[in-house]
């Protein structure tokens, strides 16, 4: 029956059944099919499965997004990321870059980046003599990077999950993010100096001064999140709410980019993002029941356990797995349905849980530039007027310069442990 029920998975998906109806219709005829497990347990483990404190934290890390870019504090950022690299070769683009690295650790979530710095960036690159597979392809790539800086929604699920610690996982994915923007910025300067694109005005200091001034307040809730956290004054839900009301009142009363009236829109974009997440958890949740049953997390640890003996086979093994299921699957069913399935493993081989985090939501977010899932690839060419396929061409370099940095982190995982330890040492 097992057998059956995979096939139905992937027939659903190749027909174009949204996933979370996918995950759902299985769940349900998987559960009709044992007869000692009442179908009633699917709505009841749905239900379950949003019954958590720490799941509040995504729609509130995504109304901080969307409230920053209704009140044009997005644009601030790109302002201070043109003036800071602005005269580097292909300085819109490289302004591209940092300011996904910036609204990361704001939001937490890739597809509001992709969104709000896109429908700014992409038509001024264009402008500026920028052909679209660029401004495509540099758009929905960096916008990845949402996910990996913290905060990022991904790494509270799998906290949740994997019973890791939010706080170090948010540390943890400090360096791996910035390497990523690094190696796309230098993959970016190579191709401005090969195609010719502009490089900007150098802007006095005391100019990047003021346009930092005039930002700081926005930047000051990446301050909030992290150092609340870090702190212990508040949990990641609690810096979330904190983000939401504070991104609020700066856009309302300091700003003053944003008006009562936007609010409605904010808040049912926010909701329908939300919902599209979360109801592929409770979904997945249910599933998951049906995975135990069928003691698929046993029987994963028994096959890596007697047939794999070194570790770097597992960790090659897990990354192309997880490679493969971002291209059609969002990041947070996936790690609901599977991380509990490879932890025993990975705890077999001495992995620690942050450092399979960073691992699994590192390749997850490959998957939201590939298609035919790719949210992040999907709005971008949208904005852009590209087609899916020279869209996903042109994002192949940027795709493998996070590949390159995974599988950096995979086998040297020191790297994702810096910033935690030195925290840990400075607490001491």
């Amino acid at each position: 029956m097992g057998y059956l029920l995979v096939l139905l998975f992937i027939i659903l998906l190749v027909i174009g059944v949204p996933i979370a109806f996918v995950i759902g219709i299985v769940a349900l005829l998987g559960m009709m099919t044992i007869p000692d497990i009442p179908e009633v347990i699917i709505p009841m483990k749905m239900v379950n499965g949003l019954d958590s404190f720490v799941l509040l934290a995504v729609p509130l890390f995504i109304l901080a997004a969307n409230l920053m870019n209704s009140g044009k504090i997005s644009e601030k950022m790109i302002d201070l990321a043109l003036a800071i690299v602005g005269p580097l070769k292909g300085g819109l683009a490289q302004a591209n870059v940092l300011v996904s690295m910036i609204f990361a650790g704001v939001s937490g979530a890739a597809q509001a980046d992709t969104a709000g710095t896109g429908k700014v960036l992409i038509p001024s690159m264009l402008k500026n003599g920028y052909d679209r597979e660029t401004a495509v392809g540099v758009t929905a790539a960096s916008s990845t990077i949402g996910v990996v800086i913290p905060p990022s929604i991904p790494m509270i699920i799998f906290a949740g999950v994997a019973n890791a610690s939010v706080g170090t996982l948010f540390l943890g994915g400090i360096i791996p993010g910035i390497l990523i923007g690094l190696g796309m910025m230098i993959f970016i300067y190579f191709l401005s100096v090969k195609k010719g694109y502009p490089t900007f005005k150098r802007v006095h200091l005391k100019e990047i001064g003021k346009k930092f001034l005039d930002t700081f307040p926005a930047l000051l809730t990446i301050i909030i999140i992290i150092g609340g956290i870090m702190t212990g004054l508040f949990t990641a839900t609690e810096s979330a709410a904190i983000a939401s009301v504070y991104t609020l009142l700066i856009s309302m009363f300091y700003y003053k980019t944003l008006k009562i009236r936007d609010l409605p829109k904010i808040i049912f974009d926010t909701l329908s993002l939300s919902a599209l997440s979360l109801f592929a958890l409770a979904t997945a949740s249910a599933l998951g029941e049906l995975l135990s049953y069928y003691q698929l997390a046993t029987l994963a640890q028994t096959f890596f356990t007697e047939n794999i003996s070194m570790k770097w086979v597992f960790l090659l093994l897990i990354i192309g797995f997880f490679l493969i299921i971002g291209t059609f699957m969002d990041a947070i069913p996936a790690m609901i349905l599977f991380v509990p399935i490879i932890l025993p493993a990975s705890e077999a081989f001495g992995i620690d849980p942050v450092h399979l985090g960073l691992i699994v939501i590192i390749t997850l977010a490959v998957g939201l530039a590939t298609p035919p899932y790719g949210l992040c690839l999907l709005i971008a060419s949208k904005i852009g007027g590209l087609s899916i396929e020279r869209s996903f061409t042109a994002v192949i370099p940027y795709l493998l310069i996070i590949v390159a940095v995974l599988l950096l982190i995979a086998f040297v995982p020191g790297l994702v442990f810096i910033i935690p330890d030195m925290m840990a040492g400075g607490a001491e």
